[in-house]
């Protein structure tokens, strides 16, 4: 399988490269692939206030759901590991559902992000999931 660095990490220098790697995708599927639809569309409570007819609340739940895919997939190809990318999935829809509804602020929601992308390397490094 391609993966942009060597995952699992056999050392503290492919580690950190697999961390950077993993916070330069979720940089990119954070911001500039998000897009405004995305953004908007993900936030069940926005849409509600929105009241836009042709932005129905309904829609959150596959724009967020289309916001996680992205996530899962730039995990999956920095890696080379399928589970990490649907666990992604799951965590990163948890993440930023929380965020939307107003249980985390920005900051926190980044910091999560990052934490779960150490938690990756972690897991790997310690060989405690076969990939």
């Amino acid at each position: 399988m391609f993966e942009l660095v060597e995952f699992p990490p056999l050392n503290w220098l492919t580690a950190f490269k697999a961390l950077f790697a993993l916070c330069i995708g979720h940089a990119v599927a954070d911001f500039p692939l998000q897009g405004e639809y995305l953004a908007t569309g993900k936030n069940r409570r926005f849409l509600i206030r929105l009241q836009d007819p042709s932005r129905p609340v309904s829609i959150w739940v596959v724009c967020m759901s289309a916001h996680c895919l992205i996530h899962a997939g730039a995990v999956w190809l920095i890696t080379g590991s399928a589970l990490l990318g649907m666990v992604e999935f799951v965590v990163h829809w948890g993440i930023d559902v929380a965020k939307c509804e107003g249980k985390t602020n920005f900051n926190q929601d980044q910091v999560l992000h990052v934490v779960c992308k150490m938690a990756y390397v972690a897991v790997a490094w310690a060989g405690w999931v076969t990939f």
